[in-house]
């Protein structure tokens, strides 16, 4: 009798694997950064090959299958509306926690020193954000994985076929067409997953090990603890009230895709899974492309979260007081940041000084965060990627009740 094991089960096992051999490896990092790392990368280059394609001609088929245009507009805006609520709550609950617990982070010594250098770093203003999202050629946001950009090339595409009628059929259907083979691709690269998460993860426990977790234990908890809370307070009571389904049952279907986020630390990675998992949950395929694409792209409840907390501890660390002017440019920039954060590993770090600056926190001190950024990120990509998938729910929910009442009038 063949026993054929889920994909969740698979990965699960996968991650169990590589916490063991990790362990038993520590003594040999080379071996696994030689041997078994560059598979794992090979198997993150090549979600990451799928990607572009994926939500290109997925949003693009979502759209043509929407047929009303004022459809699309007013699910993109209560997905934005639904995203940047969640992310307000986000860096409060960041800055809150760590606050409460101030009390129990000096006892950390970070050796933190100022070098006396300014860090030359862009100012990256609101308008600059907004002007970003247009690219001015098609193709070096196809190249560069600029997803915000990809995602208003699909639209523009998108709604002009749908506008010029039957003259658009041909690519209709050729987008419906590319459509189904990067479906057919990336059912490939899913099979070796757990391949894949295996030689992604064995190498970080090899070079991390015990003693990173015990060094920076206060603030991995911290921000572990962060993320669970506003799992549980947040996102669960809105897929159950607004959403109308059972935390429970919502988390439980979501289990593939937030096992692959954890030891991926990537969220546009874990998107294939994302859509996949959403599906099972009813969220209907032109939905979910599109609010998904859209979360993974802008919604990074995680990094806010984490932004905010180690704002906090790097403060404190350093016996710096926030006033409630520094909390407010640390909410406020973190809030900005975390919107700008690409959804990939380490995404963080990148705009991470930003928010430290604003709050006159020494910069110096995201050295000292780097140090365990990617066990964290493991944790704040599992945070962003249940965010887009609550948002799906949701927004699925609101699309069948504004059917309904259109029915019924």
């Amino acid at each position: 009798m063949k026993i054929k094991l889920s994909l969740t089960t698979q990965i699960a096992a996968a991650l169990v694997l590589a916490i063991i051999t990790g362990v038993l490896l520590q003594d040999h990092s080379s071996f696994a950064n030689e041997f078994i790392k560059p598979f794992g990368t090979i198997f993150l280059n090549l979600l990451k090959f799928i990607v572009v394609p994926l939500v290109l001609f997925s949003i693009m088929s979502g759209i043509l299958s929407m047929n009303d245009m004022s459809k699309l507009g007013k699910l993109g805006l209560r997905a934005i509306l639904y995203f940047a609520f969640t992310t307000v709550i986000a860096v409060t609950l960041g800055l809150v926690v760590s606050t409460l617990v101030s009390g129990w982070i000096p006892s950390i010594n970070l050796h933190i020193e100022k070098t006396g250098k300014e860090l030359d770093m862009p100012e990256v203003s609101f308008m600059d954000q907004f002007v970003n999202m247009f690219p001015d050629n098609i193709l070096t946001p196809l190249s560069t994985m600029a997803m915000i950009q990809v995602i208003v090339i699909a639209i523009l595409f998108g709604v002009a076929i749908v506008h010029v009628a039957e003259k658009g059929n041909p690519t209709r259907n050729l987008v419906l067409s590319l459509n189904e083979v990067v479906e057919k691709v990336l059912y490939y690269i899913m099979a070796v997953a757990p391949v894949g998460v295996f030689c992604m993860l064995t190498p970080v426990v090899v070079n991390n090990g015990p003693s990173v977790l015990g060094s920076y234990a206060v603030l991995v908890v911290l921000a572990y603890s962060c993320f669970l809370i506003h799992v549980l307070c947040v996102y669960s009571p809105l897929v159950y009230f607004l959403g109308g389904l059972s935390p429970f049952r919502f988390l439980k279907e979501m289990q593939s895709a937030l096992l692959f986020a954890f030891s991926s630390d990537s969220s546009v990675a874990t998107l294939p899974y994302s859509m996949e998992c959403t599906e099972k949950l009813g969220v209907d395929k032109s939905v979910g492309s599109f609010v998904l694409s859209l979360g993974a792209t802008i919604n990074m409840d995680g990094v806010a979260i984490y932004l905010g907390a180690t704002s906090v501890f790097m403060a404190t660390c350093c016996g710096i007081d926030l006033t409630m002017n520094q909390y407010l440019a640390i909410a406020f920039s973190a809030t900005v940041a975390s919107i700008g954060t690409p959804g990939i590993p380490g995404g963080s770090l990148a705009l991470m000084a930003m928010v430290f600056a604003s709050a006159n926190i020494p910069v110096e001190c995201v050295a000292v965060a780097a140090g365990i950024d990617r066990i964290i990120d493991m944790g704040r990509t599992v945070m962003s990627v249940t965010g887009d998938a609550s948002c799906a729910v949701v927004m699925q929910k609101s699309e069948a009740w504004h059917q309904k009442t259109q029915t019924d009038t």
